[in-house]
């Protein structure tokens, strides 16, 4: 394969095997990797200048979280997520954190809730400075930040791994387009509602913007086929 554009994630600060799983996963969401395609650890490892064993670890990370399966003596193929998975994952998510931010919102405190305003203009920021990557991650430390409110770690430990099996392919082009930015946005009007004790309006807004999220997904895969 090429080289990847994100192997300059890879930093001495953090196991090497994490790097290696979090530039993976980058490459997942930007398109690099591509859904249905085998790649090989040695491959993968020279593209990245590592030897191949945390690559190895890494893609069996990534096997455990359902983003690749491993080929026997081949390597891993990227998982590909249908239609169906989709709807299914949205209308799972749906389920949990609906409610759960109707009931966040009537049980946190204004600080606990202002603590979150950074990550949400951070979110903004990142879409507006068309970085997919940075919008991902913030979004990511969003969602499980507020739902971590409700004091349910297993709550968020299944939206989160909701969240990896239902990563964004090739969305660098809806990306430049600014197309992700009403979905940004989407994340202060929430906090405004949350701030205000409107629990309805708060589960309202969390409905509507999992939908726009469905809809991002769809005309992401979209246009990849194409």
């Amino acid at each position: 394969m090429g080289h990847l554009k994100t192997r300059n994630l890879i930093t001495a600060h953090e196991r090497l095997r994490d790097q290696v799983a979090h530039a993976l996963r980058a490459a997942l969401i930007s398109g690099e990797l591509r859904p249905g395609e085998l790649y090989s650890a040695p491959g993968l490892a020279e593209d990245f200048g590592v030897s191949a064993t945390p690559v190895r670890e890494a893609m069996l990370d990534l096997a455990r979280e359902g983003l690749v399966e491993p080929v026997r003596n081949k390597g891993f193929r990227v998982t590909e997520v249908n239609e169906r998975d989709l709807d299914q994952y949205t209308e799972i998510r749906t389920l949990i954190e609906v409610p759960t931010v109707g009931g966040i919102t009537r049980t946190a405190s204004a600080e606990q809730l202002e603590a979150l305003r950074p990550l949400a203009e951070e979110i903004v920021s990142a879409a507006r400075h068309q970085d997919l990557i940075g919008y991902l991650e913030a979004d990511r430390q969003f969602h499980l930040r507020l739902l971590a409110l409700s004091g349910n770690e297993r709550l968020v430990e299944t939206v989160g791994d909701l969240r990896k099996r239902s990563r964004l392919y090739g969305l660098t082009a809806l990306n430049e387009s600014g197309r992700l930015l009403p979905s940004a946005e989407e994340h202060l009007e929430l906090l405004e509602l949350m701030l205000a004790g409107d629990a309805k309006g708060a589960q309202k807004c969390m409905t509507r913007h999992l939908g726009h999220v469905r809809s991002l997904w769809a005309k992401g895969e979209g246009r990849q086929a194409r």
